[in-house]
């Protein structure tokens, strides 16, 4: 289990993710409020990045921020094992199209196998509507675990995986 703050609430990982954002999430401008074993939120501000043709955001967006969370999510619970985490599945729906404003997604855990886990994400806009929801399945690598034909191991202090 990821380490207990002395008030017994979970630790929050988010100012460590935002410090070391990757080259995805940089582009996305995401920005973590709040990451703990049993729950990720993050939120981004709606920019030319983020829109299609139509100038609404892109599916892929909305399906890469539940992917991340669940991810992320799913790392800090794995970590404990030294596991890895890579995503299996990815169900997004889109239910509102959005063309401007600060999102924010929630995920949480639905299954935390030793194997496999299931997160479960919600996209809302500024006046809190459902924009988009997701579940996600994950997979746990075992430790020095091959991913794409390299190695990864997970960090001390780091959510998850990162090639070397």
């Amino acid at each position: 289990m990821i380490a207990v703050a002395m008030n017994d609430a979970p630790e929050d990982f988010a100012p460590m993710l935002n410090a070391q954002r990757d080259g995805w999430n940089t582009a996305m401008e995401l920005r973590y409020v709040s990451a703990t074993v049993d729950e990720v939120t993050a939120e981004w501000t709606v920019g030319p990045q983020h829109l299609q043709a139509y100038g609404i955001v892109h599916g892929g967006v909305h399906a890469g921020v539940i992917e991340t969370l669940a991810s992320v999510g799913a790392a800090l619970n794995a970590r404990a094992r030294g596991q890895s985490i890579v995503g299996l599945e990815n169900h997004t729906s889109f239910i509102r199209a959005v063309r401007e404003g600060t999102l924010r997604a929630t995920a949480r855990p639905i299954t935390r196998g030793r194997r496999t886990q299931v997160w479960e994400a919600a996209v809302t806009d500024p006046d809190g509507r459902i924009v988009a929801t997701g579940r996600v399945r994950l997979l746990a690598l075992e430790p020095e675990a091959a991913v794409a034909g390299e190695t990864v191991a997970v960090k001390v202090g780091s959510p998850g995986p990162r090639a070397p």
